[in-house]
């Protein structure tokens, strides 16, 4: 029953809100170059995946976000566990981590564009230094939090550094790693978006930039429900993988 309301309460939600969209831009006679009603951006997204038009855009924006999500989580977690554990990299690296976060990333996609080109290598690249630093932070604060005095009782027991990392640290981190996992899912779209909006031909983010030239503003809509649902499915994965990961966590 509680996994049941946990998909019916949402149901409910989109269709209330769905309900009330469709009143407003009937009882207000909004037209259509203004705010589209739910029954164009369906049809508009009916029509583009019945002519195979939108697959390819919905392909190359989860193609870019995954790969740079992955080496972007990978980086952060390798960078947090090494600035953790060792002072030293903490004094020469952490400074320079946290100037290159405090620098909009938009301010540089022209760079990143001029280095890696205008494929998909730059795309990547921008969606991995996007979702890097919040997953970065959790797992420095994850491991630094660990419990003293389980750290104490096993250095009694004469456990190596190595053994206190992986058997107790990272366990204990681990629900604040997956929360940065569950934040960088949203931020690696916002990237991806970002970086074709800069440079694609192809791309979810390339079908709303051009869609907006031509004023088509179902499927602008289509578009961003798309991007939407990707985030959702990808944060309820990150979930899903957490309580079978974490599970001395679960309620």
């Amino acid at each position: 029953m509680r996994n049941l309301l946990s998909v019916i309460c949402p149901l409910i939600s989109l269709a209330v809100l769905l309900g009330v969209w469709d009143a407003a831009v009937r009882l207000l006679a909004i037209p259509d170059y203004l705010l589209p009603s739910p029954q164009a951006v369906f049809h508009a997204l009916a029509d583009g995946f019945g002519d195979g038009s939108l697959w390819p855009h919905l392909a190359t924006t989860l193609g870019e976000t995954l790969s740079g999500y992955l080496i972007g989580s990978l980086l952060a977690v390798t960078f947090g566990v090494a600035l953790a554990e060792s002072r030293t990299f903490e004094r020469f690296v952490y400074p320079l981590l946290v100037a290159l976060q405090a620098t909009p990333k938009v301010a540089l996609g022209p760079i990143i564009l001029v280095w890696f080109g205008f494929g998909l290598a730059s795309k990547i690249v921008l969606v991995a230094l996007v979702c890097f630093f919040p997953l970065f932070v959790n797992t420095v604060n994850g491991i630094r939090r660990t419990d003293t005095e389980l750290l104490y009782a096993c250095r009694a027991f004469s456990a190596s550094r190595w053994f206190l990392l992986f058997h107790v640290k990272l366990p204990s981190a681990a629900g604040e790693i997956f929360a940065g996992l569950q934040i960088g899912v949203a931020l690696a779209l916002i990237g991806a978006v970002v970086a074709e909006f800069l440079s694609a031909q192809q791309g979810l983010g390339y079908l709303i930039a051009s869609s907006s030239v031509n004023m088509s503003l179902a499927t602008m809509f289509a578009g961003v429900f798309l991007l939407a649902l990707s985030g959702f499915i990808g944060a309820q994965m990150v979930r899903w993988f957490q309580r079978r990961v974490v599970f001395w966590e679960r309620r």
